[in-house]
């Protein structure tokens, strides 16, 4: 009788094996603004909205773009601190008020371009990632760029120092330090309420990829396009670890896999990007992928290039610096052991 009941506790336990194994992981996950455009449009939700199918795992995804919610995007690393979120599309500039170390992946005059930006994410990915793992509770998945941020005006400008005197739209302490350094005032604006502002006379001119801009209709307010890049809009991927150590070892790496694959998808789609909208925006083919204007196309003086380049050493990193130290002893001499090695900047 004993052998017999114990047999049929033992055949429930294992009958109930399989439903356990599939249990459904509900991850909320944060996209970036669908006023951003195409890579949120064409690669992060399709790519949130297969993730299941991705990787073979038992995952129930809710994705929401952040500007459907009601919420601001300053508050991404406390939401998910608090556990509200999953995962979260980190748009990095935005939130680097309650992380400064976040700056430190672009500073104006930091990443010029792609290439630069990719050596930058190889040497900061792993400091930054321990930082956010031990302050919010947060794992880095990937950091992806949606490219160059160049200047838009509905003033005439024939080079960049014509910003002295004008109000400018930035998004981070860095752009707000260099755009003052040139005479013009800063003025920090979400995205979503830059198309307005500009058509208002808020701002005179406003700074964000040519293609996010395309898609939200800054054209259409503005009249001169400065394609210099004084940074390349990093952002990333994060889990909360709670989440991440619900998975198992496998899991955890089929999960990375996905997020590796997305990142660097992303990185080909958004240069691919950039180099359409600037011609979009002017006017010029080929233009495949947005809206044709007529922008004032204005050419990029090598004072210009020197003035970007120059930035990281002489305004930004010494602004950062003492912030990020503040924050974290120690931070900025990391930087130059890890991305100033690798970018050569002392």
């Amino acid at each position: 009788m004993k052998r017999t009941l114990l047999a049929a506790v033992i055949a429930i336990a294992c009958a109930s094996v399989p439903a356990v194994a599939q249990e459904k992981l509900k991850f909320k996950v944060i996209g970036q603004p669908l006023a951003t455009g195409l890579v949120q449009k064409n690669k992060e939700q399709p790519f949130f909205e297969t993730l299941a199918q991705k990787t073979g795992l038992p995952i129930e995804v809710e994705y929401k773009p952040i500007d459907m919610l009601g919420v601001k995007d300053t508050e991404e690393l406390r939401m998910m601190k608090s556990g509200l979120f999953e995962i979260v599309s980190l748009r990095v500039s935005q939130n680097s008020r309650d992380e400064p170390m976040l700056l430190g992946l672009d500073l104006v005059g930091q990443n010029p371009d792609y290439a630069t930006g990719r050596k930058t994410v190889n040497a900061w990915f792993a400091p930054l990632d321990a930082r956010l793992q031990q302050q919010f509770g947060v794992k880095l998945l990937g950091i992806w760029p949606f490219g160059p941020q160049v200047l838009f005006c509905k003033k005439p400008i024939s080079k960049l120092a014509d910003v002295k005197g004008l109000k400018v739209r930035v998004y981070d302490q860095s752009l707000a330090k260099f755009i003052s350094s040139l005479g013009g005032t800063p003025v920090a604006l979400s995205f979503a309420e830059t198309q307005q502002s500009l058509s208002l006379g808020v701002v005179d001119c406003a700074i964000t990829g040519p293609s996010s801009a395309n898609s939200a209709g800054w054209p259409e307010v503005s009249t001169h396009q400065l394609p210099i890049g004084f940074q390349v809009a990093l952002n990333g991927y994060a889990i909360t670890l709670k989440a991440w150590n619900q998975l198992k070892p496998d899991q955890q790496a089929k999960l990375k896999a996905a997020f590796d694959a997305q990142t660097e998808e992303v990185w080909k789609y958004s240069e691919e990007l950039f180099r359409d909208a600037v011609n979009c925006n002017v006017g010029r083919d080929p233009c495949t992928t947005g809206k044709k204007f007529k922008l004032v196309d204005v050419p990029v003086t090598p004072a210009d290039l020197d003035l970007v380049r120059n930035a990281v050493r002489d305004i930004s990193l010494p602004a950062w610096a003492e912030v990020c130290d503040q924050s974290l002893p120690g931070c900025s001499q990391k930087w130059k052991s890890t991305v100033g090695v690798a970018l050569g900047i002392k």
